[in-house]
């Protein structure tokens, strides 16, 4: 094989490879009291999927935060990295709604800021004002202080997300969808001088279920739906 040949086989390997989905699963946290752990993470709602001991001096529990599809795992022989050295990231779609359910749950949550989340000097007071995606935080620790960063992303960054693969993994992150795309519709209507009239079609000129449909699509592949209403 000549070095032409072995460089395109080289080339299409790599492309193959680009195409396989590798989706993150699980993100090991270390621990010190594996009980306590357990119970922390179970008043913060999360979903307890396992608690095994299948060999002396194992032991597996994982957690998956709602709607994710990433879960966490914890226990005892899984790593040995210091108690409280994790720090993770977690996304929301309404960063106050967030904050309120965490501290309702008897979480110490820190307050909500906005601007760069490190270094802390940086960070201001109070939510985004223009609630930019990508632009609201708030943190906890859980009992060994191992980090959790709260973020608000609504629309994604161009390129982050298959715009084919649309998806909602609750009902929630569906609902503040919605009604992020009905305010964009009412703009979008006094831009075209005609007055929102919601869940009537007969009464609304365009097909305003298909509008809806192409804002969802377009802001969660980060394509822009501002340009939908203009």
């Amino acid at each position: 094989m000549s070095a032409t040949e072995r460089g395109s086989a080289q080339t299409s390997d790599t492309a193959s490879a680009g195409k396989v989905d590798m989706k993150l699963e699980i993100d090991v946290i270390p621990v010190s009291d594996v009980d306590r752990a357990k119970k922390f993470y179970q008043r913060l709602g999360w979903r307890l999927d396992d608690d095994a001991a299948p060999l002396d001096g194992l032991r597996i529990v994982q957690f998956t935060p709602p709607g994710s599809g990433a879960s966490i795992t914890f226990g005892i022989g899984l790593t040995t990295a210091a108690p409280g050295s994790a720090e993770g990231g977690i996304t929301v779609t309404d960063i106050e709604a967030a904050h309120d359910e965490v501290a309702g749950r008897g979480i110490d949550a820190s307050d909500i800021w906005h601007g760069p989340p490190f270094p802390v000097e940086a960070r201001q007071p109070g939510p985004d004002p223009d609630r930019a995606s990508y632009g609201s935080f708030f943190s906890f620790t859980d009992p060994d202080l191992n980090l959790w960063l709260v973020q608000e992303v609504t629309t994604r960054r161009p390129g982050r997300i298959d715009a084919t693969g649309t998806a909602f993994a609750t009902t929630a992150d569906l609902t503040s969808a919605l009604q992020r795309a009905e305010a964009a519709h009412r703009e979008h209507e006094k831009h075209a001088g005609r007055s929102h009239v919601f869940h009537r079609p007969g009464h609304d000129e365009e097909n305003w279920a298909g509008w809806y449909a192409a804002y969802l699509v377009a802001e969660q592949s980060g394509e822009g739906p501002a340009g939908l209403t203009g």
